[in-house]
């Protein structure tokens, strides 16, 4: 009785085993596939900085011209929308990422610029969160907005960076989380 007690436990330990090593065999097949596949890879890249256009025949020089074609990953909830002449850039939570078309989307103010007028950005923020930290990613954001503006040949001293203000009241929080560029005189 005894020895088929051992033959037993023998049989249930290999099975054990085997399960297990099935098991590991499949976690290792899924791990590796995640590591592989070329989706995930881009998802924790950094987008790459804004494409800036090289100038028309007879325009004043751009600090910048395109030297190569990049794809940029934006995170859900980067937007551009442009409302009564003001562009309004709205970003996804915790980003600083521009939403692609941030230069077609500033053509009118850069235009504004040239015939005089000052460009004022403003970054906005929601109330959730900490309000130290929701300031400095607004500071953030709205100095992304001016170093495009600059990049397209919008002299510095014709941006205006207003302080970080909080959203409070109407609308939502991914209304809040939105850079307003407008032309003063």
């Amino acid at each position: 009785m005894s020895e088929d007690d051992s033959q037993q436990n023998f049989i249930l330990g290999f099975l054990m085993a085997l399960i297990a090593l099935v098991i590991f065999f499949v976690i290792g097949i899924v791990l590796w596939h995640k590591s592989h596949n070329p989706a995930t890879a881009l998802a924790g890249a950094k987008p790459p900085a804004v494409v800036i256009s090289a100038p028309a025949p007879g325009a004043e020089p751009k600090l910048a011209e395109v030297t190569e074609t990049v794809t940029v990953t934006i995170p859900d909830g980067a937007s551009i929308r442009v409302v009564n002449g003001v562009v309004n850039f709205y970003f996804a939570t915790g980003s600083a990422d521009l939403a692609p078309g941030a230069a077609e989307a500033l053509a009118a103010v850069i235009k504004g610029v040239e015939s005089g007028r000052k460009a004022v950005i403003s970054g906005f923020h929601d109330t959730t969160g900490d309000t130290a930290i929701n300031e400095q990613l607004a500071r953030k954001r709205a100095e992304m907005v001016r170093d495009v503006l600059v990049g397209l040949g919008v002299p510095a001293a014709k941006v205006d960076l207003q302080k970080p203000a909080v959203t409070a009241g109407t609308g939502n929080n991914a209304e809040a989380r939105r850079v307003e560029v407008k032309l003063v005189d």
